[in-house]
């Protein structure tokens, strides 16, 4: 039974790849539409995926204010989402995707003075990972206390690391794939909590177009002995033509598990599983950031204000059926 009230009006930020995924998204929850399209570039030169959708520079916004619900923030981690969130929390609702985990407890903060002085919720860090594979690493904690947690990512496209790659002198295109360590997986599977390296668990496959005249043997070098993205792993660097990288790479998989392995007693060994299996990697944190706007929008009307993560959501509140549906289908 959907809601009889007006679909909740949402406004995109930004129009990538996450952007795209969200407008996506939104078709496919009717209690939602899309409101706007928000946008740093010319928006006369955005294609939305809607009919009819509208699509507003970014100096629009403030002035839009009564026709948004809950903004959508599609911009990226390192230098969009710090200033874009806590600026925009102060006049609405929003949900944001902020995935530099180290950095997470700093941008709440930041987030959540500003959502709390403009009397607005905001939701950050929503996504797979953080996200549901958070709320699943938490689940493993507390119903599993004497145990231990693992996270495997992939196989899938890395985008971070295949920027890293891309930026090499001599390489002209490429794209990295995390995989997972079929041991290792099986290993924790097993429930005997192993200790595993960086190295044990996951590897790094590289496909990189060469520049004309490039070495491939210096950029193998560069790429296997880069710090922090490729040094700790074992790496293969695959050389291919941009045809075949524009063929054979160009969509966007990714996945993986969270498991946590764990004694209830001395006798009895137990094991959870989480698994993502993505087509698109973009298109279900889109789909993920879409049900938390759901959410976020019924807080914001219940009055709690300021910054949420998806451990303060309760679950009910993603879903566009009612409690009393929940409970007679669900529970």
């Amino acid at each position: 039974m959907q809601s009889t009230h007006s679909p909740i009006r949402i406004g995109i930020v930004g129009y990538g790849n996450l952007g795209r995924g969200v407008e996506a998204a939104l078709a496919k929850n009717p209690d939602m539409a899309t409101a706007a399209i928000y946008t740093r570039r010319d928006p006369a030169q955005l294609r939305p995926l809607g009919a009819g959708v509208a699509v507003h520079g970014m100096d629009q916004l403030l002035a839009h204010k009564e026709r948004l619900d809950v903004l959508m923030l599609c911009g990226g981690s390192k230098d969009d989402l710090p200033r874009q969130s806590p600026e925009l929390a102060r006049h609405f609702s929003l949900v944001d995707s902020f995935d530099t985990h180290a950095r997470i407890p700093a941008h709440f903060d930041a987030v959540d003075a500003a959502a709390r002085a403009g009397k607005t919720t905001a939701l950050i860090s929503a996504g797979w990972d953080p996200g549901m594979f958070s709320l699943n690493r938490l689940m493993g904690e507390a119903l599993l206390p004497d145990g231990q947690t693992y996270t495997f990512w992939g196989k899938g496209l890395s985008q971070g690391h295949s920027d890293a790659i891309r930026r090499v002198t001599g390489v002209a295109g490429g794209v990295q794939y995390t995989i997972p360590v079929p041991e290792a997986v099986e290993r924790v599977r097993s429930g005997t909590r192993p200790q595993l390296s960086t190295r044990e668990k996951h590897r790094r496959e590289c496909f990189v177009v060469l520049e004309a005249g490039a070495s491939a043997e210096a950029v193998r070098a560069a790429i296997v002995g880069m710090p922090n993205y490729f040094d700790e792993y074992d790496t293969t660097v695959d050389f291919i033509s941009a045809e075949e990288l524009a063929r054979d790479h160009a969509a966007m998989p990714h996945g993986g598990f969270v498991i946590r392995s764990g004694d209830t007693s001395a006798s009895n060994q137990q094991v959870i599983e989480y698994r993502l299996q993505l087509g698109s990697n973009p298109e279900f944190t889109a789909s993920v950031l879409v049900a938390y706007a759901r959410a976020v929008h019924r807080l914001q009307q219940a009055g709690q204000h300021g910054c949420k993560t998806v451990f303060d959501v309760p679950p009910g509140l993603l879903s566009p059926k009612s409690a009393a549906q929940l409970r007679a289908e669900l529970l």
